[in-house]
């Protein structure tokens, strides 16, 4: 199962939403389940976000 906490400790090299966006897509492929557990620090994250990393992982 990949935890969006997990992807955020182990990339903080990113900067944005859209990056954290792409790294959930690569993730997808390699994991069956996605849990959010946590809301993304990025200014720019939207308020919409939750659909968004959902759909990101699908």
């Amino acid at each position: 199962m990949l935890y969006l906490s997990e992807v955020l400790i182990q990339n903080p090299e990113l900067q944005n939403f859209d990056e954290l966006m792409e790294v959930i897509k690569v993730r997808s492929k390699s994991e069956m389940f996605f849990r959010i557990d946590v809301k993304p620090p990025y200014p720019d994250t939207p308020e919409n976000w939750e659909d968004r990393l959902e759909a990101a992982f699908t």
